[in-house]
C-alpha cells in the first residue's frame, strides 16, 4: 500500500480507497470480515455515505470500529447534502443534521474528512464554508471538501475562505478512471473529470495537487476484470443500471478492448491496469474501489507495482485517434 496527506487529516491516508456501499450492519459477519481484511492489507481509508444502504453501511462501519477499539487506526471519508425525492439539500441546516446522524451512526464524535455528496449551484457558497468551519472548530471534522462538486466551485468557496481567513476545502471526490462517464449514472449532477472534454479539470487538480478521492475508478464493474470483449453480451446484463447508464457506451468498450490486450501483454489484470492509468496521472489520486473480497483488495493493491508509459496512457484513453 501507499499513502498520501489529506490536509487538516494527521492520519496517513491509504493511497487505495475501499468503497463500503456494500458494507451493511444486517450483514454483519461478512461486513466486519471484509473490513477486517482491509484493514490487514493496509488499506486504511473508508469512504462511506449518509443515504449507502440506508444509513447502514456506517452503522456497520460504526458497530466495527467499536467492537474492534480501532477508531485511530482508520480514517473515515464519509458525504451527507444528499438531495431527495422531494427537494436539493445544499444547504447549513441539512449539512448540520447529516453530519451529526453520521456520527451517532460512526458511533465516533468526529469524521476524518466530511464530503459534500452533492451540490447545488444556486446556492452561494459562504454559509456552506462558514458551517462547515464551525464544525471543524468544534472538532467534529478534520477535513472537508465535496463530491460531485465541479473545480470551479470549488475554487469558489476556497477563494470565499481565503478572503474570510477561514479554513478551505481540502477533498475533492468525483468520477476519475479510464472510463468515459458518458451520462450521469445517479441523475443530474454527477461530476466527472474522465474523458477528453474534461482536461481543463483534470489540469486544476493537476495544479492544485488537491486530493481527489476517484469515485467509480473501476467504471462500477466494466472494469472489474470480469467483464472481457468476448463475453461482454452475456454480462452486461449483470452490471448495475448506473454502469449500464453511465459507462456501458462504445467509447468505452474501446478502451475496455485496449485494457484487456495490455493486460495480456504485461501479464497482469483489466483492473490493475486501469488504476495504474489512474496512479500514473499526474494527479493527487486517491482511487475508490468496491472490493468485495479480501482476495479482490489484495489483488487491485498489486496495481502499484505496475508502471505505464505515457505512451501506454494514451492509447488506452484513445487519444491516438
Amino acid at each position: 500500500m501507499e499513502y498520501g496527506v489529506i490536509p487538516g487529516v494527521a492520519k496517513p491516508a491509504s493511497r487505495l480507497v475501499l468503497g463500503t456501499m456494500i458494507v451493511d450492519i444486517r450483514e454483519r459477519e461478512r461486513s466486519f470480515a471484509l473490513l477486517d481484511a482491509a484493514l490487514e492489507l493496509g488499506c486504511t481509508t473508508l469512504d462511506t455515505a449518509w443515504v449507502y444502504a440506508g444509513g447502514n453501511s456506517e452503522r456497520g462501519i460504526g458497530a466495527w470500529m467499536q467492537e474492534r477499539g480501532n477508531r485511530e487506526q482508520v480514517l473515515i471519508v464519509t458525504k451527507g447534502c444528499h438531495h431527495n425525492a422531494d427537494r436539493k439539500r445544499v444547504t447549513p441546516f441539512d449539512l448540520t443534521a447529516d453530519l451529526h446522524d453520521s456520527l451517532a451512526r460512526l458511533r465516533t464524535d468526529y469524521v476524518d474528512v466530511y464530503l459534500l455528496h452533492r451540490d447545488d449551484p444556486d446556492v452561494a457558497v459562504g454559509p456552506i464554508v462558514e458551517v462547515l468551519n464551525e464544525h471543524l472548530r468544534a472538532g467534529k471534522v478534520r477535513a472537508f471538501g465535496g463530491s460531485n462538486w465541479t473545480h470551479q466551485r470549488i475554487a469558489e468557496a476556497n477563494a470565499y475562505a481565503a478572503d474570510h481567513g477561514l479554513t478551505p476545502f481540502t477533498a475533492s471526490s468525483p468520477n476519475f478512471g479510464l472510463a468515459e462517464q458518458v451520462l450521469d449514472p445517479w441523475g443530474p449532477g454527477c461530476v466527472t473529470v474522465s474523458g477528453p472534454q474534461h482536461e481543463a479539470a483534470r489540469a486544476w487538480y493537476a495544479a492544485s495537487q488537491m486530493p481527489l478521492l476517484a469515485y467509480s475508478s473501476l467504471a462500477r464493474g466494466l472494469f472489474s476484470g470480469r467483464v472481457t470483449p468476448e463475453n461482454y453480451a452475456e454480462m452486461a446484463p449483470t452490471l448495475d443500471r448506473a454502469a449500464q447508464t453511465a459507462y456501458c457506451h462504445e467509447v468505452n468498450l474501446r478502451r475496455l478492448a485496449r485494457a484487456t490486450e495490455l493486460a495480456r501483454q504485461r501479464g497482469v489484470n483489466v483492473p490493475q491496469i486501469v488504476l495504474a492509468f489512474m496512479l500514473g496521472s499526474g494527479l493527487n489520486v486517491y482511487p475508490i474501489v468496491g472490493a468485495a473480497s479480501r482476495d479482490e483488495l489484495a489483488d487491485n493493491l498489486r496495481a502499484f507495482e505496475v508502471k505505464l508509459t505515457d505512451q501506454e496512457r494514451a492509447w488506452l484513453d484513445l487519444r491516438d485517434i
